[in-house]
């Protein structure tokens, strides 16, 4: 894809808001093997599957060296967000924070490619690093 993003589905997001997610290249790279595998239609990341992931395996924060949780990845992008002065409406968006009013429900449904344009004009420099400890 050009400019892959996850179709987020209503039954998908706490708020029930259907979006869009962009992908950074690095994580595109990280997870070509597993969607290559799988049929188009079958569901290639599951919350909850996910949080036991990270339940039974030691992932760290690099600078704190805690244990990361669910909570910490959206806690990044937001923190991550405001050091890079990422645009704060295709922010909310993507993470569906503060997204209740009017506005969002019935006038704001940018489109897929615009999201992902947003998104890589603040986040492309950004490389994501694992550490193994």
């Amino acid at each position: 894809m050009d400019k892959p993003v996850v179709d987020v589905l209503p039954w998908q997001d706490k708020i029930r808001m259907q979006h869009y997610c962009p992908l950074h290249p690095q994580v595109v790279e990280a997870i070509r093997p597993l969607l290559d595998s799988r049929p188009d239609n079958a569901l290639a990341f599951e919350r909850l599957s996910f949080q036991q992931w990270l339940r039974y395996h030691e992932v760290r924060l690099i600078r704190s060296n805690v244990r990361i949780v669910m909570g910490d990845l959206r806690k990044f992008a937001e923190q991550y967000g405001d050091v890079i002065q990422s645009d704060q409406s295709n922010r909310a968006y993507i993470m569906t924070h503060g997204v209740g009013g009017v506005d969002w429900k019935h006038y704001k449904h940018p489109l897929a490619e615009n999201v992902y344009n947003v998104y890589m004009k603040y986040w492309t420099q950004t490389e994501f690093r694992t550490q193994v400890l």
